[in-house]
């Protein structure tokens, strides 16, 4: 085996790339399966704007896109302000980490409630779900700004 690294995706080779594309797809399978438990938690509370295939499957497709692109997101550092004295920055593995874990802590909660059939109050149950909605935005806010400096920077 090689220890050699790759700069860009035109000099990796065909299977390396199919093998980050197929454990890629793994994830947000996992994203998908996550969503779902915290959609099926939520219809549970009665609400008519949850009790929708419409909704289930919107919860479904962000897990995807969320751990599609959030978990495995080119790390490179970003500023918000100008680059100046103090100025801090953002270290974009920290925002997919942290999405991760608040999307995962989400779809733990959602599994447990499900399963054992737990009752959990309301407005918890809609905390949980603000947990999963701002993990997977930070998951996909992570991985786009990623993709788009890693292409800015190659360019």
């Amino acid at each position: 085996m090689s220890d050699e690294k790759f700069t860009d995706d035109n000099e990796m080779p065909l299977m390396v790339q199919m093998v980050q594309v197929l454990g890629r797809l793994g994830l947000s399978m996992a994203g998908a399966m996550c969503g779902t438990f915290v959609a099926a938690q939520l219809t549970m509370t009665d609400a008519a704007l949850f009790d929708s295939a419409g909704f289930v499957a919107v919860m479904v497709m962000v897990g995807m896109l969320g751990f599609y692109l959030g978990v495995d997101a080119p790390y490179l550092r970003f500023s918000l302000a100008k680059p100046a004295a103090g100025s801090w920055r953002i270290d974009l593995e920290l925002l997919s980490r942290i999405g991760t874990f608040l999307a995962a802590i989400a779809a733990l909660i959602s599994i447990y409630a499900f399963v054992f059939d737990a009752s959990m109050l309301p407005s918890f149950e809609y905390v949980v779900a603000s947990w999963w909605i701002v993990g997977v935005v930070l998951q996909i806010g992570a991985g786009l700004i990623g993709r788009i400096r890693l292409a800015r920077a190659a360019g």
